[in-house]
């Protein structure tokens, strides 16, 4: 009994940090990632739960030049990320409120500050944004999608996927950042991936190695306590 109990620390430990560590990197290496290991990443993630096992995930990866045209249609469309139309789904409500507005400008305060960019330096915070579009620098950008045929649920699904991908790449050592900014571009990711009318546009992933060097990837979200949003029924 006593040697199943280490084991099991063990496990849960390794399972712990590989959750814990995870985080928005959004400075990257222009280390290469083989195509072995996103394949490795992406098969383990599918064993992420699906109602009825419909495993409604489509992704499409992308490196070197198919990125950088990516890249280029949306940066050269002249669409500011303020004015960008968030026509297929809507990721954030039309009017923040609490606890999730104080919640979003201290992540949003926290990033910037770590930049050195001061609150009135609204050009240096859109260059920032924009950097969402070079997914940062990293050497794998991925774009995800789902038939818009599908209901909420499968967008439940969805997420867990997406989290499996992220807890996998840091098995892996590597480092992601899920990207919603990619959704309201569609129009201009369509093209160059041939993605079909009938999907939607989920969200964008940089995948690669992190870059300590940068002062952005200092910074570190915290997360409220269980007290705050845990009830346990009596």
């Amino acid at each position: 009994m006593l040697e199943n109990n280490t084991r099991i620390a063990k496990d849960a430990a390794i399972v712990d940090e590989a959750i814990t560590s995870r985080r928005s990197v959004r400075a990257f290496l222009s280390d290469m990632v083989d195509d072995e290991t996103i394949r490795a990443i992406l098969a383990v993630a599918a064993r992420a739960p699906s109602g009825t096992n419909m495993q409604p995930w489509r992704v499409y990866v992308t490196k070197g030049e198919v990125k950088q045209r990516i890249t280029d249609a949306i940066l050269n469309s002249g669409i500011r990320a303020e004015k960008a139309d968030w026509d297929e789904y809507r990721y954030y409500p039309d009017q923040f409120f609490e606890p999730y507005l104080t919640r979003r400008r201290a992540n949003g305060f926290g990033l910037y500050s770590a930049l050195g960019i001061g609150r009135r330096e609204v050009d240096r915070m859109r260059a920032q944004h924009d950097r969402n579009f070079v997914f940062f620098d990293a050497p794998v950008g991925m774009i995800f999608t789902v038939d818009r045929r599908l209901n909420k649920g499968s967008w439940i699904d969805y997420g867990m996927f997406l989290q499996n991908i992220m807890v996998a790449a840091r098995g892996r050592g590597l480092h992601t950042c899920p990207q919603a900014a990619f959704a309201p571009y569609h129009r201009q990711i369509r093209p160059v991936l041939n993605i079909p009318d009938e999907e939607i546009v989920v969200c964008g992933m940089a995948l690669g190695y992190e870059d300590t060097s940068k002062p952005e990837n200092e910074f570190r979200t915290d997360r409220a306590p269980l007290e705050e949003w845990v009830t346990f029924a009596k």
